[in-house]
């Protein structure tokens, strides 16, 4: 299959998307963005890959006659199992890691050795329960996953065996960047997928052959885009980076073709912008000059409030009386925050105003964009934030009137998808093909 992809390289997290020659969305990546933006595109483009072998399963056997039912539970089933022994794969490299770098100290290298050893063959031990049917995950980013129970592990080494906790998160911290790094830990999906179909006790019926054609088909790159806030920094020629505006504009109307107005709301910007009927953008506006209202600076209150990111939302729908919020300022919503609490407002007030703020602060820029035609369509990871959702809905139809509002399960992906298609564009025009509409 030859493809196109596209990288979306954002504050938070990084996206890719995997485009057929159909334009159709094979494959989507996702990973948090850190310093070495390098690794997070390769990790994004790797699990991009990862899901676009599993869709071309699908359809493997969906050839077979299989209902949608049993695709479903059959996937499903797979994709939980190759999870498990990729895991293992990374959990041995980083096993080996830890010891590597604990031997390496001067003082104490043999208890941090012993540590390591019982942190990492607790968390070998626990793999068939992380990766049971039904069990939830708060992520599947390696980083975090392992990375959580490490800490939790660690707490225990240092309470129970007087060894430094400072000493084993160093060494993690250290052995992580080589683990994400290193192309033995993401093992090949051949291997995995072996495993995965043996443990499902499926290797010689219908599955086990339609996973042998996935495995061995050839994949294709013929173009790659690069866009987002690293975008700069993406390992492509500077013909093969565009602007977050264009990216998240054709996006957006890839996935809704009637778009016309889009707000993109991520981790460090909020974009409005307005597009015609073949998704080419006509206007814009952008506040990228600090985080206020974004998804860094909710990031900063769910902090202030103790909570989890994700909670912020649920936690917000629950007001009946949100309070008016002075300032989205980063730098002076802690003390407004505290200031509140101390007065005795209730936290879901505070925070539904907060997200009234939020999106009052975005509705400047779709007016200084040029104002809202049919239909809106909102992107962004804050687009997931059922309060920010809320509060969008009542302030568009407040000054607005009736609109049709478009959010997808994806939108944190519309950037990418828009790199990609600017890629297939981009392989069509050189080669003389019609033009993708």
């Amino acid at each position: 299959m030859k493809y196109t992809i596209g990288i979306d390289l954002g504050s938070t997290t990084t996206k890719a998307v995997v485009l057929n020659e159909d334009s159709v969305v094979m494959g989507r990546g996702i990973t948090n963005s850190r310093s070495n933006y390098e690794v997070a595109c390769q990790v994004a483009m790797s699990e991009a890959l990862i899901n676009t072998r599993f869709s071309l399963l699908r359809n493997e056997l969906k050839s077979e006659g299989l209902s949608e039912v049993e695709l479903d539970r059959w996937v499903s089933e797979l994709e939980r199992r190759f999870r498990a022994e990729q895991y293992r794969s990374q959990l041995t490299v980083l096993t080996r890691e830890l010891n590597r770098f604990a031997g390496r100290m001067l003082i104490g290298g043999a208890a941090l050795r012993a540590a390591v050893g019982r942190i990492t063959g607790l968390m070998a031990a626990e793999v068939e329960d992380l990766y049971a049917e039904g069990t939830r995950r708060k992520s599947d980013f390696f980083r975090d996953l392992a990375g959580g129970r490490y800490m939790k592990l660690a707490e225990t080494e240092s309470r129970g065996h007087g060894v430094g906790y400072d000493q084993v998160v160093g060494l993690f911290d250290k052995s992580i960047l080589d683990v994400e790094n290193s192309a033995e830990a993401a093992g090949r999906f051949k291997d995995h997928m072996a495993a995965a179909v043996c443990a499902a006790g499926a290797a010689d019926g219908v599955l086990g052959q339609a996973v042998s054609r996935v495995a061995s088909r050839e994949l294709e790159q013929i173009g790659s885009v690069g866009t987002g806030y690293g975008r700069q920094r993406l390992p492509f020629p500077e013909g093969q980076i565009k602007s977050e505006i264009l990216c998240h504009g054709l996006g957006a109307h890839a996935m809704f073709p009637l778009t016309r107005t889009v707000l993109d709301i991520g981790g460090q910007d909020t974009k409005a912008i307005q597009v015609d009927d073949q998704g080419i953008v006509t206007s814009f506006q952008m506040n990228d000059r600090c985080a206020a209202g974004c998804g860094r600076y909710l990031g900063y209150i769910a902090d202030e409030m103790n909570l989890g990111l994700h909670e912020l939302g649920p936690v917000a729908c629950q007001s009946d009386s949100p309070v008016r919020i002075n300032s989205t300022c980063t730098v002076f919503a802690g003390a407004e925050l505290r200031e509140r609490l101390s007065l005795g407002e209730k936290q879901e007030d505070i925070l539904a105003g907060l997200h009234r703020a939020i999106i009052l602060r975005a509705m400047s820029l779709i007016a200084r964009s040029g104002g809202i035609s049919n239909q809106f369509t909102f992107t962004g990871g804050v687009a997931k934030n059922p309060a920010a959702v809320r509060a969008l809905r009542d302030l568009l139809t407040e000054h607005y009137g009736d609109l049709d509002i478009n959010i997808s399960d994806d939108s944190i992906y519309t950037g990418a998808l828009g790199a990609a298609l600017f890629a297939l564009r981009d392989r069509r025009r050189s080669a003389g093909a019609p033009a993708i509409h």
